[in-house]
Parts: structure tokens; C-alpha cells; sequence
């Protein structure tokens, strides 16, 4: 399950910014206030990772990604 925003439990946490670039380790609070100052959500990529790993991203568009990532190609020609 991939959690988001106020779902997130763990007091620290390293930032990826919606570029892909590393931002640094910033406490859960003060990433939320990153992530809605530019109007995105905060996305756990990394939950194992210490601390666990967030990406600033647009949550519904991270899904649309991660959802073709894992889906075969369709080689049909409809």
C-alpha cells in the first residue's frame, strides 16, 4: 500500500522534489508544508528505507505511472 500526506508515521523523512532531485531529511511536518506549498502530496516510495523514502508528486498522476509501470504492453492493433 502506498501511503500519502497525513498517512505517513515516521518523524523523519527524506525528500525527493517533483524534479527527481534529492531535497535532503526533513521532519514529516515540515515536508508536508513543502509538498502543499506547491500543491502536490507527499508520496512514500521507500517505507523500509531509514528514514523512509517521499517524493513530492501530484498523487493521482504517481498512480497513473506506477500503474503503467507494472502493466504488460498492449501489442493489439484495434
Amino acid at each position: 500500500m502506498i501511503h500519502k500526506n497525513n498517512e505517513i508515521k515516521a518523524p523523519k523523512v527524506r525528500v525527493i522534489g517533483h524534479d527527481g532531485k534529492q531535497l535532503g531529511i526533513f521532519s514529516i511536518s515540515d515536508a508536508l508544508n513543502l509538498a502543499r506549498g506547491l500543491g502536490m502530496d507527499l508520496v512514500e516510495i521507500a517505507a523500509n528505507a531509514t528514514p523512509p523514502v517521499v517524493r513530492i508528486a501530484d498523487y493521482k498522476k504517481f498512480l497513473k505511472e506506477q500503474k503503467k509501470r507494472t502493466e504488460p504492453p498492449d501489442y493489439s492493433n484495434n
